[in-house]
């Protein structure tokens, strides 16, 4: 496709422009498909060091930083800044989702690319962005349906917590991938195979288009409208010969 050539030679100028100059460059936030473009091209930019990052260790919209201190003698942080944005009145706001954050914020007609993930805690919603949209948003967004919401940067970066996974235990034939996936979401083998079909599914980030893929301890498995869960560990055979796997889900499934 033209706009994956274009995206891949984007990311070829970054990278030659950070090796000559000795400066960082950077990405605007990238989605999971994105970054897969960039996954498969690494060879191609090898000659300089490269850093993926979105604000906190388990974002999925992430930047992509070229260059580092031992290559230019100096180091540079991601322009990344945490937002937090919350109601002035939790009492009588509404329920907010995250595509209620989203839509509120695309409707400002901000580019995407400036935008990473959103995190939702208790009604309550911490944004990544770049450091340069972030006064525009606290300025601009100042309602979200029909509650008004405060914006500011956040003094604290929201991470995951135990009680954001939920453990589960399933039991599988193997740690196929699809068969995976058809367990933790409760879908059949072939609805399973369709998110392969239309390239739906990441492992630790990377498109992963093979659906017999075998997965290891502690890989990360994103499905695009589905969710996301981790590997965690497996707990032997059942008395019929089916494997104990535990995953960690999360949010609710």
């Amino acid at each position: 496709m033209e706009t994956d050539e274009f995206l891949k030679k984007r990311f070829r100028e970054l990278a030659d422009k950070a090796y000559r100059n000795n400066i960082y460059t950077f990405t605007g936030f990238l989605g999971m498909s994105e970054l897969s473009h960039f996954y498969s091209m690494e060879r191609e930019v090898s000659f300089v060091p490269w850093e993926a990052f979105g604000g906190s260790e388990s974002c999925e919209r992430m930047m992509i930083r070229f260059g580092n201190e031992e290559l230019f003698g100096y180091t540079e942080e991601f322009p990344i800044t945490c937002l937090r944005i919350q109601p002035l009145m939790q009492k009588f706001a509404d329920k907010l989702s995250h595509r209620d954050f989203l839509g509120a914020l695309m409707n400002l007609g901000i580019e995407r690319d400036t935008l990473g993930d959103i995190i939702l805690k208790e009604n309550e919603g911490y944004l990544f962005c770049t450091q340069t949209i972030a006064p525009y948003i606290c300025e601009n967004l100042t309602r979200i349906k029909h509650t008004q919401v405060l914006c500011k940067e956040a003094e604290e970066i929201p991470m995951e917590k135990e009680e954001d996974l939920q453990e589960i235990k399933i039991q599988v034939s193997s740690v196929r991938i699809d068969g995976m996936i058809a367990k933790v979401y409760h879908f059949s083998r072939g609805e399973s195979i369709e998110y392969f079909r239309q390239k739906k599914v990441f492992v630790n980030g990377r498109l992963c288009e093979n659906n017999s893929h075998i997965l290891k301890e502690g890989d990360v498995v994103t499905v695009r409208g589905c969710g996301k869960f981790i590997f965690a560990k497996s707990q032997g055979l059942s008395k019929k010969g089916k494997m104990n796997v535990v995953v960690c889900c999360y949010g609710k499934r």
